[in-house]
């Protein structure tokens, strides 16, 4: 069954994993099939929750583009390269199908046939010898076996016509030949005599008990056919093997996990109309056909904490929006149909979605419990950004009760994790907790750092204003800043594009600048660095 794709934005903090997680499973309670997924490498401090409360890190979600395997293609079941032509064509006709999939013991699509394969194969197929097997023979002649040697039949077809005497001369049967004859006994004996590979006898007739105890003697294959000789021979060739007629190479096929972008060429371009799916190892799935391309299923995504094209995952304009839960501005989402659009000044989507359980008498254990007071605490820094609302600590005082846990010691804990720059270098820095904003056409950058140590950054200062200013030009952006925040003195320093100083003086409305400025009570950059940002650039 498919499922909801729940997801946080690009670069992943705690607050945006942990609303995924908690929210898939109150979809998931809720009967709505929900499953969390990432966007990226999840940073430290999230790291330490996920493994403090033993949850597992969510599925990586490269993209939500189109693929074969969101189409509602059609589950034709596959058929053996070892069955008749005669049945291939039955089967067809009878479950209305144009294009058979031929897989092997093991599903691998190893070749396909349609109706005009088989009409073809009347007309050009070699009605002189026959190799098939033996079953494959009497359920094409609808058959019924006297006695049975072989089970794989390979010889010449012999239609007796003939006198038994024309038939001697001239030698015509031997131990290869596929006999066809009526109530000639005296021919039936002469081929079991010369031990013919397989005798059918046409017109459901009776043949004498000596005839047959003959034939158990010399081994030789014996079947009665209701049909009459003309039947018989004009249809015998059809019980030979389907992997005879199919089509091998080459076969147009896709696999299932093909971005269906990148397969509309080659359907479009190609005089097929059916086109086999597969696995990555080619085992068969089923059959997509062009009228599948006109209203393909997209993918269903919930989006939490977060409601721009820019910070969320690739081709989400391919799949279909069901829901956003955020807490930040409003962006640029935009859906064809309505949807439920849940957008609430707290400081945590993690808020929004603790309410929800209660709005929905769900229980809350305490893994999930867990997460959301998690999520809470970082993004309110332990309620000390100015994001903080009251229904923030009302959250964590409820959840902290169901976990007997001590708010302070822990996020203490998980700032600390979470701080930690040790080992990274400047780019992983700079790019683990990343914004990008679009303001008046203009590409904007926020990064922010939160440390419980502020030398680790400023020892490496000239370092990361060298790669802000690098990321600036080679990016295409108008502006980089860096906001290094102190969690327990609550402040940032600032660092930034160097060339816009006027710019940045001007946005913090400050009487000096320079590089690493610090700027007290600076701690959110949704409420506090983007508000401010956005004013200056919309006035110059």
């Amino acid at each position: 069954m498919k499922h909801n794709l729940i997801f946080g934005h690009k670069i992943p903090d705690t607050d945006s994993v942990c609303s995924a997680i908690v929210l898939s499973n109150l979809k998931n309670k809720l009967s709505e099939s929900s499953e969390p997924y990432i966007l990226g490498t999840i940073n430290r401090e999230t790291e330490f929750v996920l493994n403090y409360f033993d949850v597992e890190v969510p599925k990586l979600l490269n993209n939500v583009r189109l693929q074969v395997k969101d189409l509602n293609y059609e589950k034709v079941n596959p058929f053996k390269a070892h069955l008749s032509v005669f049945y291939a064509y039955y089967y067809m006709n009878e479950n209305k199908l144009r294009t058979l999939p031929i897989v092997d013991d093991d599903n691998r699509l190893i070749g396909v046939i349609t109706m005009k394969d088989i009409a073809m194969s009347l007309i050009n197929i070699d009605q002189k010898t026959l190799a098939t097997s033996l079953s494959n023979i009497v359920s094409t002649l609808n058959a019924k076996i006297i006695t049975i040697f072989d089970e794989i039949i390979d010889g010449e077809i012999i239609v007796a016509a003939f006198y038994t005497e024309t038939l001697r001369v001239n030698n015509t049967i031997n131990s290869d030949s596929i006999v066809i004859v009526g109530d000639r006994y005296d021919i039936i004996e002469y081929s079991i005599e010369k031990k013919a590979k397989l005798i059918i006898i046409t017109g459901d007739l009776d043949i004498p008990d000596s005839l047959i105890a003959l034939a158990k003697e010399n081994r030789v294959n014996l079947i009665i056919s209701p049909y009459k000789t003309y039947y018989t021979t004009k249809n015998i060739s059809l019980s030979k093997y389907v992997s005879d007629i199919m089509i091998k190479s080459p076969i147009i096929k896709f696999e299932e996990d093909d971005y269906l972008e990148e397969c509309k060429e080659e359907i479009e371009n190609s005089k097929h109309s059916k086109f086999p799916i597969v696995t990555r190892d080619n085992k068969y799935l089923g059959i997509l056909s062009r009228r599948h391309l006109l209203n393909p299923a997209k993918k269903k995504v919930i989006l939490v904490d977060h409601n721009e094209y820019g910070q969320s995952v690739d081709g989400l304009d391919e799949a279909e929006i069901l829901e956003v839960i955020d807490h930040h501005k409003i962006g640029d989402i935009s859906t064809s149909l309505p949807i439920s659009f849940r957008n609430m000044p707290v400081g945590s989507t993690n808020t929004i979605i603790y309410n929800m359980y209660k709005e929905n008498n769900i229980n809350i254990d305490n893994k999930i419990a867990g997460l959301m007071i998690s999520g809470i605490l970082s993004d309110t820094l332990m309620f000390k950004s100015p994001t903080t609302t009251e229904k923030d600590k009302t959250a964590v005082e409820e959840l902290s009760s169901i976990l007997n846990l001590d708010v302070y010691d822990y996020s203490m804990q998980m700032f600390k994790a979470g701080t930690s720059l040790s080992g990274k270098t400047v780019e992983e820095v700079y790019y683990q907790d990343f914004k990008k904003f679009d303001i008046d056409s203009k590409k904007i950058g926020v990064s922010q750092v939160f440390t419980l140590s502020i030398d680790d950054i400023m020892n490496h200062k000239n370092d990361y204003i060298e790669f802000i200013d690098t990321s600036t030009s080679s990016k295409g952006y108008y502006l980089n800043i860096m906001a290094v925040t102190d969690i327990i003195n609550e402040g940032s320093y600032l660092f930034y594009t160097s060339e816009k100083e006027k710019l940045v003086k001007n946005i913090f409305e400050l009487e000096k600048i320079y590089q690493g400025v610090y700027i007290q009570k600076c701690v959110s950059r949704k409420k506090q660095i983007v508000p401010s940002i956005i004013n200056t650039i919309q006035h110059i």
